[in-house]
């Protein structure tokens, strides 16, 4: 009999071992669980931090996008207004220079006074057309111009909004 209360003392001490064992190890897990709690928690406060700065950031940006889309526009309707203006001015100069080219003539009897006469026509018809030619020319340039500078201002304002 003193062979089984010694293995039943043995087993007990196992058991009671192993018991104190598993109960240190559940209250590690405890406090392990406890500090990756606090941590994930702080982790997510950092977290919606950084996706409210985020936001706002965004925000930010989106203000100052729309804000570069009015000025171009407004740019635009000025350069439209200018070369309206300017469409008018160069329409009011080809029908002066075509009036003038209409009216040199020399009128009379001398054959050889109304042929300088008629070359003298022609001539100028050939420098209103080539003033006509020329003008127009020059404002498609004006136009393509103010477009192309306008979106490379545009274009620099959207980036330096971007990055500030």
């Amino acid at each position: 009999m003193n062979g089984w209360v010694l293995s039943g003392v043995v087993a007990l001490l196992l058991v009671s071992h192993w018991a104190a064992y598993e109960h240190g190890r559940s209250v590690e897990l405890a406090q392990a669980g406890q500090k990756s709690a606090k941590r994930d928690s702080g982790d997510r406060l950092a977290e919606v931090i950084g996706e409210r700065a985020a936001r706002q950031e965004e925000h930010r940006r989106a203000d100052a996008q729309q804000e570069v889309r009015v000025k171009g526009h407004e740019e635009r309707t000025i350069a439209d207004a200018g070369a309206v203006n300017a469409d008018a001015a160069g329409q009011r100069l080809r029908d002066e220079a075509g009036k003038l080219a209409a009216s040199v003539s020399c009128p009379g009897t001398d054959t050889s006074a109304v042929a300088r006469g008629e070359a003298a026509t022609r001539a100028a018809m050939v420098l209103s057309d080539l003033l006509t030619r020329a003008d127009a020319r020059a404002g498609e340039l004006a136009k393509a111009y103010d477009q192309a500078r306008i979106a490379g201002d545009l274009c620099e304002a959207s980036y330096n909004a971007l990055i500030k």
